[in-house]
């Protein structure tokens, strides 16, 4: 047993973590009844000790089926919520409440109350990425998988507003035509990818394909091969004859392109200063000790009000309906 110290969010310190937490997890799991949820932009050691890795659509359907008493979940605030959203009896942990969503924060509750009174006579479809007030006064919720086959559901001559997300909405009206309405939030770190070295990174690379993720911004869009999901875009790499590719998104998905092709390289997309800014900061907050004390701690804990909770899970369980 070694002696580690790690800040807890109240500014004192834990001490004596475990040597092996990957097996002190799964002690942990079973004495708890408990499922690990992880997103793929999350650190590889937290993937690695996941039940479940996937995209906002695919962790939504797990937290609307799962079994276990406690839901883990290793991603952000949004994500977390819409798991204790669906999940109103089970106790849903988030290593990390700090681990909020850039594209969320840019969606408040109270502003957009007004815009949606503003127009009342639109439906309103908002991304997955959003708090569960937005949620609430939604009426279809979509995730980046389904966004476009969601909007085509909808008759032509329903006006829709599109929240938070312009550039996914930029990218919805592409591919359906329809006249959206766009809430004008976006991603930091989709937004932050460089159009000038992406170019230069493809003339280093001819062979590589680019791929690249919807909430990036139309100028990076328009040099990608291939523009998809996060599950989508790992599906592409995995079927693609291409061995080289050029990752336009988070690149904590490159260990699951990495681990599910032989062969293949992945090159992260790069962002416009010389930091880690294609990093999700939010996302890397989430730790494989801060897992293991959360498991252990019962805490950080999701709440939310029984009010915004039926009213939010309205639009998810539409989208969970619509996508089928």
């Amino acid at each position: 047993m070694f002696t580690s110290t790690l800040p807890r969010q109240n500014g004192s310190q834990v001490t004596d973590l475990p040597e092996d937490l990957f097996a002190a997890i799964q002690v942990l799991k079973q004495e708890l009844n408990a499922v690990i949820l992880a997103h793929y932009y999350q650190d590889p050691d937290i993937q690695d000790i996941a039940d479940y890795i996937g995209d906002s659509l695919g962790l939504s359907r797990q937290a609307s089926q799962t079994n276990a008493d406690v839901i883990v979940f290793a991603g952000v605030h949004f994500m977390a919520e819409t798991a204790k959203i669906l999940n109103p009896d089970k106790l849903v942990l988030l290593p990390d409440l700090n681990a909020g969503c850039s594209l969320a924060e840019s969606c408040p509750p109270d502003a957009f109350a007004e815009f949606k009174a503003e127009h009342q006579d639109h439906l309103v479809v908002s991304y997955i990425n959003c708090t569960a007030e937005i949620k609430a006064m939604s009426d279809i919720i979509c995730t980046s998988s389904n966004a476009v086959d969601i909007v085509r559901q909808i008759p032509e001559d329903q006006p829709i507003i599109f929240a938070p997300d312009r550039n996914l909405g930029r990218y919805v009206i592409a591919e359906t035509g329809r006249d959206l309405l766009l809430w004008q939030g976006a991603c930091l770190v989709h937004e932050n990818f460089s159009e000038k070295k992406l170019v230069q990174l493809k003339i280093e690379h001819p062979e590589a394909e680019i791929i690249a993720h919807p909430e990036c911004e139309p100028p990076v869009l328009r040099h990608a091969d291939y523009i998809g999901s996060t599950t989508a875009l790992l599906r592409y790499a995995k079927n693609s004859p291409k061995s080289s590719f050029i990752v336009a998104t988070e690149p904590g998905i490159i260990h699951q392109m990495e681990k599910e092709t032989q062969g293949k390289s992945f090159i992260p997309a790069p962002p416009m200063s010389s930091c880690a800014c294609n990093e999700c900061p939010h996302m890397r907050l989430n730790t494989l000790e801060k897992l293991y004390l959360s498991m252990k701690n019962r805490t950080p804990e999701i709440t939310i009000s029984e009010e915004i909770r039926i009213a939010a899970l309205r639009p998810i369980q539409r989208m969970l309906e619509m996508s089928k």
